[in-house]
């Protein structure tokens, strides 16, 4: 499972790398979201500060639509779903490699966005810890969630409007939990943070062993 999961990772990057869609319409898609929310509040500092918690994983997840479908769009076609069955590829070892995969790409997207919020919200981060742990249980469970839900919407001729129905719902608690955790990270102390990392802690845990149980049988559907 492993050996497979390390194959599809690679594969996927590479196409990636190639490709150049997440550099070139994911991240400026992030950006440009991310300016558009500070736009639509004004040059209200303090407006700006205690709005970026929440206005940076809003982001994040719209974002995450776009990082889905390209992710997805690779095993899209049926010869390529059959191509991996025929190779006696692991399900599990296909979902954890492009979970990682996606992972990766969340993960270099929050990296832009924070640094988005540092500078166009004035905000000022007193616990890293906390922030960055949030941001790594949040992808795993981002990614999870998409890829599993991602693959049921797979087969449907209307992927590209259904996935966000299907996904933005069920990541809810991931935008609650990641902006409570966001707003403790900026309190010295961290205030409740510990709480709202557990949160994302069960929900990363849940999907990726739904994922793994599940994802399979949904990719022969």
């Amino acid at each position: 499972m492993l050996h497979d999961a390390l194959l599809i990772t690679g594969r996927d990057l590479r196409i990636e790398a190639r490709s150049k869609v997440a550099l070139w319409q994911v991240l400026p898609f992030a950006i440009l979201a991310l300016l558009l929310f500070a736009f639509a509040l004004g040059p209200r500092s303090d407006l700006l500060a205690a709005t970026a918690p929440g206005l940076f994983w809003l982001a994040l997840l719209f974002s995450s639509i776009l990082a889905t479908q390209r992710a997805l769009s690779i095993e899209g076609s049926e010869a390529t779903r059959e191509s991996a069955r025929l190779l006696g590829l692991d399900p599990a070892g296909v979902f954890l490699g492009k979970m990682a995969a996606l992972g990766i790409e969340l993960a270099a997207l929050e990296l832009v966005l924070a640094g988005g919020v540092l500078l166009f919200f004035h905000v000022h981060v007193a616990s890293w810890g906390l922030l960055v742990a949030s941001c790594l249980l949040a992808v795993v469970g981002l990614s999870a969630a998409s890829v599993l839900y991602g693959s049921l919407a797979g087969g449907a001729r209307v992927r590209a409007t259904l996935l966000p129905i299907l996904v933005l719902p069920v990541v809810a608690p991931v935008l609650i939990a990641g902006s409570r955790a966001f707003s403790a990270s900026l309190a010295p102390g961290g205030g409740e943070g510990g709480r709202w990392l557990t949160v994302l802690a069960v929900f990363a845990v849940v999907y990726s062993g739904l994922g793994i149980a599940l994802y399979g049988a949904m990719e022969e559907n």
